[in-house]
Order: C-alpha cells, then structure tokens, then sequence
C-alpha cells in the first residue's frame, strides 16, 4: 500500500510538473571525456530529468573540452550561453575565494568526512555564496582525494619533491601548495598527456580515476598516495537562467543533479581499490605510504596565506578546520 501511495506521488507531482513547464533544453558542459567522473554525474543527471519530464526537458551534453577550458566554461554560464556545469572546486578559485576553503592541504580525513561537511551547513553556505559570481551552487560531487604523478623518481617525502615541475589546475591555492613543498608549479588546461609525454612537465596531480581514463600510466612511471587535497566537483547552474524558471522545476533539477552526484561518488569509490591494482599491473611504482607529517608540515603555515585574508574567507576556514579536527 505505502509503495502505491509513493507511485501516485510521483506521477501526481510529474503531471503537474509537465502541466506548469515549458519545453527546453538545458546545455551542461564539461571539460573531460565520457567515463570521467564529471560525465558520470551529467548522464546520470540528464537520465534522471528526461525520463520524469517524459522529455520535455532534454539535457544536452557538451564534453571533451568542446566549450573550451573549465575556467571559460564557468564564463559561458555566468552569461548563460551554458546552463549547468560540473567543475572542478579549484577553477573556482578566480571567481569566488570562499571556495579556496574546501580545497585547503590535508583538511578532510576520508570520505565520510567529506560528506558530512559539504553536505551540511557549512557546504550550503559554499554554494550559496556562488551567487555572488553568478552561479546557483546545486551540490557537490567527487573528484576526489588527489595524488602525484611524475617520471623523475619516486617520490616519499617534501625533499623528494623539490624541483619538480608538476602540472596544476588555474587555481592561486594549488599553486601555494606545490611551491610551499617545494615544487614548481605549472598552470596549465586540461587534458595533458601530450605534455607528459613530451617532458614539457614531471608530473601531474589528480584522483586515481583520472590516472585509469587519461591512461597516465602511458607516461608516468611513479605514483605516491599524497592524497593532499580531497576535490570536489561543483555541481552548478547560470543564476540569471535558474531565475527564471519554475520553482517546480528548480525543485526538480536540484533533486535530480544532487541524486546524480550522490550516486557518482558511491561510484567513484567502489572503483579505487580495483584502480589502484590497474596501476601496478600497468607498470606505475606506487608509493603507499608517504611522509604524512613531514607534507602536512610542510604546507602548515598556509593557512595564514594572503589568500585566506579576506574577513569573511579566514572566517570560514576557521570553522572548517574545526569542524574537521
């Protein structure tokens, strides 16, 4: 009987849904290739809003860098000529400077952890501060916890990262990180295989699943478990464009993206384990176990960063790291 009731529900609320909308179509754009992570979510998500609209909405996917970089993407939806994005947390870097918090060294202890905050107040209070730049924040999806790559040697401690040139996303605080251990940091747009494999950089850092897709085990040769910053993917929508829409079709593009997100990262991490034995099998040497207090040491003091002065930024990573002791 309560499955009954829950069923007339659900197509009392999409019959009304159908009768108050409009036929449209949503663009959502993502810089990487189908299989990534962020392409999980937009499938996921179009699935989800086409079948309850019986395709009165359609979700039009642009990937494989098609609409250029992150960073120009997140321009093409503050504009709307994009709807929807799923970015990557750093790229945000240059539009808002709360959401450099999220991305502070060593902040989150696992997974769990990570979901009880960005799922909580504290994560809301991210996305809500979005707006300011143009951006309705839905919810957050998973990269996940990053690692470095590089074909120079193996790397275990801070000192066996000086001098190295490893790529990093657009972002002032992935910047800090790599130069605070030692590094030198390289800005530079994705994808990078060619880059790799012409020695234009040493290394890379990202999730396990990127070094499976992008097949970094082609040109790298040593991977270590730094796990230094755990990276979300910011799922959002243009401001301009969310306001004018229904709020019964807010209500259902909200529901519909977190629902996508939240089964990306169970997805996401059923997969580590089975990634991590792809890498050894194709040649990485992994270093498992690296020198976690001489790298959390060495990036301890950033938190007085000029990138953190602003008031309201200081304040907020103030109550993350307590909230994460």
């Amino acid at each position: 009987m309560a499955r009954s009731i829950v069923s007339l529900i659900l197509v009392l609320g999409s019959f009304i849904f159908l009768t108050s909308a409009h036929a449209m179509t949503i663009k959502l754009g993502v810089v990487t290739k189908p299989g990534s992570a962020q392409n999980i979510v937009a499938e996921k998500f179009k699935q989800t809003v086409e079948a309850e609209t019986a395709g009165e909405i359609t979700v039009k996917i642009f990937h494989s860098k098609s609409m250029g970089t992150e960073t120009e993407i997140l321009q093409q939806i503050q504009m709307n000529t994009l709807q929807m994005g799923i970015i990557t947390a750093g790229v945000f870097d240059t539009f808002d400077p709360m959401v450099r918090v999220i991305n502070y060294p060593f902040l989150f202890k696992d997974h769990a952890q990570a979901d009880e905050i960005l799922d909580g107040p504290l994560g809301q209070e991210i996305l809500d501060n979005l707006a300011t730049s143009g951006f309705k924040g839905l919810c957050f999806s998973e990269n996940g916890f990053r690692n470095l790559t590089n074909n120079r040697h193996p790397v275990k401690t801070p000192a066996d990262i000086k001098g190295l040139k490893v790529r990093v996303m657009a972002s002032a605080l992935h910047q800090k990180i790599w130069q605070a251990l030692g590094a030198n940091p390289t800005p530079m747009p994705w994808p990078i295989y060619t880059e790799l494999e012409q020695g234009v950089i040493d290394g890379q850092e990202n999730p396990l699943w990127v070094m499976e897709v992008y097949k970094l085990y082609e040109v790298q040769k040593y991977l270590t478990l730094t796990r230094h910053v755990y990276s979300p993917h910011i799922d959002v929508a243009s401001l301009k464009w969310w306001q004018t829409l229904e709020p019964s079709t807010q209500n259902l593009l909200q529901r519909a993206m977190y629902e996508a997100a939240v089964f990306q990262r169970q997805d996401n991490r059923s997969k580590n384990s089975d990634r991590l034995k792809l890498l050894k099998e194709k040649g990485f040497f992994i270093e498992e176990s690296p020198d976690y207090k001489g790298l959390r040491a060495a990036v301890a003091d950033l938190k007085d960063a000029e990138i953190y002065r602003q008031p309201k930024v200081r304040a907020l990573l103030t109550r993350m790291l307590q909230a994460t002791r």
